[in-house]
């Protein structure tokens, strides 16, 4: 009897050990209980279909409960049942916003838009705003051409007649879900625009035919196709405003003038330079063929002498020479002329 009584004591300290530790469990469990008990019940009670367990998960795997719950209970609550709750913590834990691709899927079985969960996650993942591509594909939006915030209020073009217009559309476009992935930006659609209506207002003979059917540029543009490989289908292009700007055509013909007036007169500066470098080579050819007729006079008394010594000339022919040089002297003093060459006086023995 007394041996019992030590074992019964031992007995009943293991079952308070026991007691013990199950009472901390239970605690644990409670409290872990309590903290998704309102995410477990806003989702059981809208049959979305996520236990303690995957809240438990998501706290392991560093997850937004309350992110991935919400978002559930609104697929659920719109009809959407094929996408699970695991499909939700991958695109979060993907770094995706689980919320805006939610809206997106939402409002796209709305208006029966053909975007599945897997599309709409890569548009998000890639930088897109989803919920703005499914609100454009149901409500088109105006863009601006040129962009206002480029600094660019016009889009400027020349006719063929030269007369300058500067014109301002505006382009509805709707998104393309199919080519949301890898096409082009509202910038490249502004782009192939503004340059549609630079060639159509450039195919116009006159500026006053664009004036008065501005409607050609629109239809110009529409038939180029410009939304292909972009983001966005275009409905229409209307074109807000033209204005008649410079003459082009007659600056530039007054640029051509003046240009080829300098080229005119360097041309003859050039042939005037030439013209006083021949002047001046020719007076000095003149000197010197002076410079050889007085040489040749020279020799004149020379062979006058001789012709004297071997009598080949004689007096009376030298003074019939003097008499021709006097007449010759006083015609040219009448008529005011200076003789061009005297005969040398005769030498002297």
């Amino acid at each position: 009897m007394t041996a019992f009584v030590p074992m019964l004591g031992t007995v009943s300290t293991g079952l308070l050990v026991v007691a013990g530790i199950l009472g901390l469990v239970i605690l644990v469990v409670l409290f872990i209980i309590a903290q998704f008990f309102r995410l477990w019940l806003q989702a059981f009670m809208s049959r979305a279909n996520v236990g303690i367990g995957d809240l438990i998960g998501m706290r392991l795997r560093k997850v937004d409960a309350n992110t991935v719950v919400i978002a559930k209970i609104q697929l659920v609550k719109a009809g959407i049942h094929d996408i699970s709750t695991n499909d939700l913590e991958s695109h979060y834990l993907a770094g995706g916003r689980v919320y805006n691709v939610t809206r997106a899927i939402i409002a796209s079985n709305r208006a029966l838009i053909d975007l599945d969960w897997k599309k709409a996650c890569a548009i998000d993942l890639a930088g897109r705003d989803i919920v703005d591509a499914v609100n454009t594909s149901v409500y088109p939006k105006v863009i601006d051409v040129p962009n206002p915030t480029l600094g660019r209020q016009t889009i400027d073009a020349v006719a063929v007649d030269g007369i300058q217009l500067k014109a301002r559309a505006r382009v509805t476009v709707r998104t393309n879900i199919r080519q949301l992935i890898g096409g082009a930006t509202e910038e490249t659609v502004i782009a192939r625009v503004g340059e549609g209506i630079v060639s159509a207002i450039g195919s116009a003979e006159t500026y006053k035919k664009v004036l008065e059917n501005p409607d050609r540029i629109s239809k110009a543009v529409l038939a180029k196709g410009l939304d292909s490989g972009t983001a966005f289908e275009i409905l229409s292009i209307d074109i807000a405003d033209v204005d008649v700007g410079e003459n082009i055509g007659a600056t530039l013909q007054a640029n051509q003038a003046e240009a080829d007036k300098r080229r005119f007169q360097a041309e003859a500066e050039k042939r005037r330079a030439m013209a006083i470098a021949l002047a001046a080579e020719n007076r000095a050819k003149i000197e010197e063929n002076r410079a050889l007729v007085t040489l040749a006079e020279a020799e004149i008394p020379k062979a006058m002498a001789e012709a004297f010594r071997k009598g080949n000339l004689g007096i009376m022919d030298y003074y019939r020479l003097r008499n021709i040089q006097a007449d010759t002297a006083m015609r040219h003093a009448i008529g005011g002329d200076e003789p061009e060459h005297k005969l040398p006086t005769p030498p002297e023995h």
